[in-house]
């Protein structure tokens, strides 16, 4: 039986449902194991051995419960939930792993779930142990009620994620393809709502993601005694050809997903913004627009790759003229934009041949963003509507990364869409005190309930 929302209202004093609970305990579990990518400090596997239990537990085979990984401490779980067969499967995917948190940052220890205010505190409360427990906790109702999906569902819970995910689900594509790679559409992070005043505003759906590669900007120098200058200095030189890059901008670029992104942001925002967009959709070189928006760090990521000095470090003594100074730049790329592309442009925006610019870090796989095909954005904008009331269904960029990257890469479409709403003013991801409105991790549970039984189920179910 679909729980009703409303009661949902003030869930700081609500009486949850048993299905809500269920969630919490799972969450409440999944959040108070440390699986800090840390040597020595976090691991994965505790946490999806326990998932694994309750898998079993509930009646899953053996057989369709795996728990396998590139080293002892992440190991990813993946389970297969079967269906008709009438369709090829449907992944759900989620990451486990969670940045570093130090206990002396925050105001509560990180890693026991706080409840107050109205929130749930944690490391990991949204990112991404929300999703996680999300979907073992709905499986396992799905398994309760009988539900018999026309497809197979397959939950793929992974490690690795915040490092890139090349030990997670990168490993998992190219070591274990024959656990997930038969699905054809897949659900993960990336996507969820958003809040004004307190009240749903838009949601999200991630269909195309930049890609991240990294540079090292090295100039050099004979150095010398500090007494006796010289006006070659390794971190003049190099300070200066950062100050340049920090001043060039990437070519505008768009895509079907950010075309689709702008034209509908364009009506909810500002109206000078709004202009904006439009003005940058008819004409994408027009630098008025293109400079409007720019001013704003969101839209100015998703007009441009972006590259940013991160790090930086330089000479050797206090007394001693450097002999090196380095930067680090780490840069959000275009789709479908090489890495030689990126590097040929800083070094033309440093401007200085005497500052090196390493090969990048990794190469860029060419991607095509997932297709915003009726039958993935219908059942989101009319579950949003029953849901959330009449607000926008927003396809966008995401300007991070995600593992969907593997998924994309491999030709698996990929949606970031999790229901959940935050308000971006207090989006602490990554960041100190991380949290999460109750009222929205239930809601994102409901929401993700009724889109997977419609996406696996013949007939839309809303």
């Amino acid at each position: 039986m679909i729980v009703a929302i409303a009661l949902l209202a003030n869930v700081a004093q609500a009486q949850v449902g048993p299905q809500q609970q269920a969630l919490h305990d799972i969450y409440k579990q999944l959040i108070e194991t440390n699986t800090e990518d840390s040597a020595g400090v976090g691991s994965v596997t505790t946490a999806t051995q326990a998932l694994a239990e309750k898998f079993r537990a509930a009646g899953f085979p053996d057989a369709d419960i795996h728990l396998l990984g590139p080293t002892p401490d992440k190991q990813a779980l993946v389970v297969r939930y079967h269906g008709s067969g009438a369709r090829k499967p449907l992944l759900l995917l989620a990451h486990v792993d969670v940045v570093i948190a130090r206990p002396t940052d925050w105001s509560t220890d990180p890693f026991t779930l706080v409840e107050k205010d109205g929130y749930f505190q944690a490391r990991g409360s949204i990112d991404d142990k929300a999703m996680a427990a999300i979907f073992v906790a709905n499986l396992l109702r799905y398994k309760q009620e009988g539900f018999v999906p026309d497809r197979d569902l397959i939950l793929a819970l992974t490690p690795d994620e915040e490092k890139g995910g090349r030990l997670g689900a990168g490993w998992l594509m190219e070591n274990h393809r024959d656990l997930i790679g038969d699905a054809v559409m897949a659900l993960n992070e990336g996507g969820g709502g958003t809040l004004r005043d307190g009240k749903p505003f838009y949601n999200d759906v991630q269909a195309t993601e930049k890609v991240v590669t990294n540079f090292t900007l090295t100039a050099k120098n004979p150095g010398g005694h500090s007494s006796l200058p010289r006006p070659d200095n390794a971190i003049y030189e190099l300070a200066a050809g950062l100050t340049r890059l920090a001043h060039y901008s990437f070519p505008v670029q768009l895509n079907e997903v950010t075309r689709v992104y702008f034209e509908r942001s364009a009506a909810i925002e500002k109206p000078a913004i709004g202009a904006a967009m439009r003005a940058i959709l008819k004409d994408p070189s027009d630098a008025k627009a293109a400079a409007t928006l720019s001013t704003d760090p969101r839209y100015n990521s998703v007009l441009r790759t972006t590259c940013v000095a991160t790090r930086l470090s330089g000479g050797h003594a206090d007394n001693a003229l450097p002999q090196i100074a380095t930067a680090f730049v780490n840069c959000r790329v275009f789709p479908n934009v090489t890495a030689d592309d990126v590097r040929a442009k800083i070094i033309a925006a440093v401007a200085d041949t005497g500052i090196e610019v390493s090969p990048p870090s990794a190469p860029i796989p060419p991607t095509q963003p997932s297709p915003l095909s009726p039958e993935i954005m219908g059942p989101v904008a009319s579950i949003t509507k029953s849901m959330f009331g009449d607000i926008p269904v927003i396809p966008f960029m995401s300007t991070g990364a995600t593992d969907s990257k593997y998924l994309r890469a491999a030709g698996i479409p990929a949606y970031g869409v999790s229901g959940l709403f935050v308000d971006p003013a207090d989006l602490r991801i990554h960041g100190r005190d991380e949290r999460v409105l109750q009222k929205s991790l239930y809601e994102s549970q409901e929401f993700l309930y009724r889109l997977v039984k419609a996406l696996s189920s013949p007939k839309p179910v809303t």
